[in-house]
């Protein structure tokens, strides 16, 4: 099956510094003066057009020569690659910007790293300078001895520290020193922006690149969309306010507060990372109209014991993306949310830049737009794709295989890693790795993570239609639920299905005994009997997820797995 996109085609990616689609537009000139940030703990607020002069006096500080007091980065024959290790702050994204204006490639770092994974990211990016929060100064210090970069080459964001330079330092001296301002660098399609870090939910993260190509592509797709929505909803004059809390180390959360956020007028609450009950007050305190979310962050809002008593009255528009988002948690956000509010969800990836599928409202596509239960939407303007079988063939309308894209806005591939480019990117295809089906109006669903499905006497097993069954339990017995495979299967390389559960308040009330019998008994209504959790139902606190809602499957089984060794030397 090779399906295109519904869309009109966006315009072709060109030969262009990307910055130059983000600043300087014909239609940004009648923008209204707006504040684009404000600090949630601070409450400080950062217009649109000081944002503007901040990047532009950055990129001089950035292109000016050492004798002129600037910081001559990316000149001509070196090859530069900058860190960024710090939470979300204002700055992180006049950094993003003033490094693309520069054509100077950046990596972004995550701040939550630990040593072993901080080690991995600057040995693979090949770090030559690095801008890092005063708070994970000594983290990077004690690392960066370890693969030579010097001290001097290591910078603050977000703050001064003695020693090191800062990237407020570097503006101030520019505007001292009257540095003339400069344009953005030439670029082509090819020109490396950034580096961004798979999830690693298997093994070491990879370092996905993406090109200034990649990224006005992905602008120009998401500028489409936006069209065709606005012929089906009338969007108020007002500004929209998002709350910002995605980290934006992270695909999802950098395209929207760094990228989308410069298509419209809008401001944005930044938080420095994730506290649900700082969100719960912000929400009203703010008039939060937008949030883009992952599922781990919707589980916890629909089921923290004070949501009922938050006023979300000003919410027009909910997200949801980067991970799988069950229909039943799905439901019980539009349950809270006002009446008319959008609540949605899409499918991406880092190789995709940021999507490659969303959720159309009902009368887009000249009428072939609908919202679908348990969908995952469209494919993006100018994709293509196939679903392909384990036997290489084509798969047919609601048939499983494994979705694969082609469209400009697909990486070139992973950064100093040949043997993975060979195995994910062929003939000009991204393979996912990930499995859908598509209805025959076009509509796609997620089905699993081909790594993550089973074999179970033959026949594949798929550990997300388990947990939906395990979450659709009438009583609401769990709020939330992972499956994944163990041994204990009929051979010795068989695995078999074990549930690890989140206890719901009525679970609690009902006892773990007598909610794991009724699970049991649920699951064996309604699955076949080789579907059933032979590995059997386990309570957990916690379910392990990355920063950016991927379920850790490997970290429960692995802690299983270890368990049964030891008793079995008992």
């Amino acid at each position: 099956m090779h399906i295109q996109s519904f869309f009109r085609e966006p315009p072709p990616a060109q030969d262009l510094n990307v910055h130059n689609i983000f600043f300087g537009r014909a239609d940004q000139a009648q923008w209204p003066e707006y504040t684009i940030h404000i600090d949630l703990e601070t409450d400080k607020k950062r217009s649109f057009k000081e944002l503007t002069e901040r990047i532009k006096d950055t990129l001089a500080a950035f292109h000016s020569p050492l004798k002129n007091g600037g910081m001559e980065f990316g000149t001509e024959g070196s090859e530069e690659m900058i860190g960024i290790m710090s939470e979300n702050s204002s700055d992180y994204m006049v950094l993003v910007h003033a490094l693309l204006a520069n054509t100077t490639p950046f990596a972004l770092i995550s701040s939550y790293s630990t040593r072993f994974e901080l080690l991995h990211a600057f040995r693979l990016s090949k770090l030559t300078r690095l801008f890092v929060q005063p708070k994970h100064l000594h983290h990077a210090l004690s690392v960066s001895r370890e693969i030579g970069l010097s001290p001097t080459n290591i910078y603050i964001i977000g703050g001064r520290v003695k020693g090191h330079q800062s990237l407020s330092g570097m503006i101030e001296r520019a505007r001292r020193a009257n540095i003339p301002r400069v344009p953005a660098n030439p670029a082509k399609q090819t020109t490396l922006g950034y580096l961004v870090f798979s999830s690693g939910t298997s093994g070491l993260p990879k370092a996905v690149m993406i090109t200034h190509g990649n990224i006005l592509y992905s602008m120009y797709q998401g500028m489409v969309v936006g069209e065709e929505a606005a012929k089906v909803i009338s969007r108020p004059n007002d500004v929209p306010v998002s709350l910002a809390f995605l980290p934006m180390h992270h695909s999802y959360g950098l395209h929207a507060y760094c990228f989308r956020s410069l298509l419209a007028p809008a401001t944005f609450v930044l938080m420095a990372k994730w506290n649900i009950d700082a969100a719960l007050k912000a929400i009203p305190k703010y008039r939060i109209t937008n949030i883009s979310m992952i599922p781990s962050v919707v589980v916890q809002l629909v089921n923290h014991p004070r949501i009922s008593t938050v006023d979300l009255s000003s919410l027009r528009q909910v997200n949801s993306g980067a991970a799988y988002l069950p229909p039943q948690i799905a439901d019980k956000m539009k349950g809270l949310a006002p009446k008319d509010t959008i609540v949605s969800e899409g499918y991406g990836m880092s190789e995709c830049t940021i999507a490659a599928l969303t959720q159309v409202l009902p009368g887009m596509l000249d009428g072939r737009g609908k919202l679908v239960p348990g969908s995952t939407g469209v494919l993006l303007p100018g994709m293509e794709a196939r679903i392909v079988l384990e036997d290489g063939s084509e798969a047919q309308y609601n048939e499983v295989g494994e979705l694969w894209l082609k469209s400009a806005n697909i990486s070139p591939g992973y950064w100093n890693n040949e043997t993975a480019n060979k195995s994910t990117f062929v003939d000009g295809w991204l393979k996912t790795g990930d499995r859908f089906s598509m209805n025959e109006e076009g509509f796609f669903f997620f089905a699993d993570r081909a790594k993550d499905t089973l074999k179970v006497s033959g026949a594949q097993v798929s550990p997300v239609e388990i947990e939906n069954v395990l979450l659709a339990h009438p009583e609401k017995l769990i709020t939330d639920v992972t499956v994944a495979g163990v041994s204990g299967g009929r051979t010795s390389d068989e695995k078999v299905p074990r549930a690890w559960i989140i206890l719901s308040a009525a679970g609690k009330k009902k006892g773990t005994p007598a909610v794991v019998k009724a699970l049991d008994e649920w699951q064996k209504e309604n699955l076949s009997k080789y579907k059933w959790t032979r590995g059997g139902i386990e309570v957990v606190k916690e379910i392990p997820k990355s920063p950016t809602g991927k379920t850790l499957r490997r970290v429960l089984v692995d802690k299983f797995e270890q368990k049964l060794k030891t008793k079995s030397k008992l």
